[in-house]
């Protein structure tokens, strides 16, 4: 993993070329103050300060040039992301502002998943001097968060089965000095059956367990993180076609999603008592897997009757939450690349949030946006509960109307949560489709960072 450290630095007045940021209603005012060769390099290079535009300023001495860079307003987390991209290596800091949160977009401007090149083209390292020395260390974990989770999601499922998982989990825990605890074999068919059920058609090297650790004072506020962590999903016997299976090695995006948070929860030593729950399986074929019809009974002793074998992450998730909820915690979340409904409500940018406590939704909807990590609300529509009644079981895993599918899907979790436990669920893409700066192609964590700012004003560190 890049050293991220080693790129947001004290400014204590050491030698840096200075990036100045140009909103674009200030243009005009900017460019009239510029000496002729700034003005003749913006005509040349039609430079006007749109957001992502980058200007190098020429000055007497070649080797001083400066930079200018547009922007709507401040810089925004990402601003500063293309603009690290395309400089070279070297100092730099900002002429008239502290960095703030663009500091993250710096820094992630940096990561390459490179694990597979033969030859790995390593970023040239620009370091960015800031005068908020105290935000720095923050800032960093965010970065290392989100690198994580970026790099469990890229790795193809042949080398990110659930043991895998269980070795990222295992870092964490040994980083922080708590025992790492793993369910597995005939543990988990008796204690975690949906799970089992899940997992149990998979090659023994990709066995099915759930892993789990609990971290911080038993006297603080319980809090239960969770999840989705189906290292390879094929659909089961309900097979998904080669285009659906083609990027389902991020189907554990939920589980990275919640080891990240986990770390930087740990890290931040937020007054928590922290769970972290990750129930870990492939969705395999073979003759031993379940089949449409099966009746499961559930950690929880809900019967559950499986209507498609490929609505498994709300199975595995709903015995890891039963679990979560017998040590009565204050607030759970749990993450999950749950639904492709989801996808086709909200797109891929947005993860749907659903929460069944109206203060703390609006607290995660708040913290999204005021640290630019976006999630979208919908809503726990109790008349669509029907829709998962089951002539011989106690629900269905899924509609099978075709309706409101992530709304169902959360409505069956929300069967598992305690009344009176706030919970939190985020139905996430953890991916992305195109390239942006700071956030290439590929698995990203998103959701995460929304959910950290809440915690960390919910649980200040005294």
């Amino acid at each position: 993993m890049t050293n991220f450290a080693n790129l947001l630095q004290p400014d204590r007045g050491q030698p840096a070329r200075a990036i100045t940021i140009v909103a674009k209603a200030d243009f005009d005012a900017w460019l009239s103050a510029q000496p002729p060769r700034v003005r003749t390099m913006a005509a040349a290079t039609r430079f006007t300060a749109k957001p992502g535009e980058l200007l190098i300023c020429p000055a007497d001495d070649a080797d001083q040039w400066s930079v200018a860079c547009g922007a709507l307003e401040a810089a925004g987390v990402w601003d500063l992301a293309g603009v690290a991209a395309r400089l070279p290596e070297g100092v730099y800091r900002l002429a008239d502002a502290a960095p703030g949160a663009a500091a993250l977009g710096w820094l992630l401007a940096h990561y390459r998943f490179d694990r597979y090149f033969s030859q790995a083209e390593p970023a040239p390292e620009r370091v960015l001097l800031t005068p908020d020395a105290a935000t720095i260390d923050d800032i960093v974990r965010q970065a290392e968060a989100t690198a994580l989770v970026r790099d469990l999601i890229n790795t193809p499922a042949a080398d990110m089965g659930p043991a895998a998982l269980e070795a990222a989990a295992r870092t964490i825990a040994d980083a922080h000095a708590v025992p790492l605890a793993i369910v597995s074999g005939v543990d988990l068919a008796e204690g975690y059956p949906l799970i089992d059920a899940v997992g149990r058609a998979a090659d023994a090297r990709h066995a099915p367990r759930l892993i789990s650790l609990e971290w911080g004072n038993p006297a603080n506020p319980r809090v239960a993180i969770i999840g989705k962590g189906i290292t390879f999903d094929s659909g089961g016997l309900d097979i998904k076609p080669a285009s659906g299976m083609r990027l389902m090695k991020k189907d554990m995006g939920g589980a990275a999603h919640a080891l990240g948070l986990a770390r930087l929860i740990m890290a931040a030593r937020l007054p928590v008592r922290l769970h972290l729950l990750i129930a870990a399986a492939e969705n395999a074929i073979s003759g031993d897997a379940f089949r449409p019809g099966d009746i499961i009974r559930s950690r929880k002793g809900v019967t559950v009757e499986i209507d498609n074998t490929d609505a498994e992450g709300r199975l595995v998730l709903a015995d890891a939450i039963a679990r979560a909820a017998e040590d009565a915690p204050e607030l759970i979340i749990d993450f999950a690349t749950l639904t492709g409904a989801a996808r086709v409500a909200l797109g891929p940018d947005l993860p749907a949030l659903f929460a069944n406590d109206h203060a703390l939704a609006r607290a995660l909807s708040e913290a999204s946006v005021a640290h630019d990590d976006p999630v979208w609300r919908l809503p726990l529509w109790r008349g669509y509960r029907d829709m998962l009644k089951s002539d011989t079981a106690d629900t269905m895993n899924s509609a099978d109307s075709g309706f409101a599918g992530a709304i169902t899907a959360a409505l069956f979790l929300q069967g598992f949560v305690p009344e009176g436990t706030e919970w939190a669920h985020l139905d996430t893409f953890a991916w992305r489709a195109t390239s942006r700066p700071g956030r290439p192609k590929g698995g990203d964590a998103l959701g995460m960072r929304a959910a950290y700012a809440m915690l960390k004003a919910r649980y200040p560190v005294a």
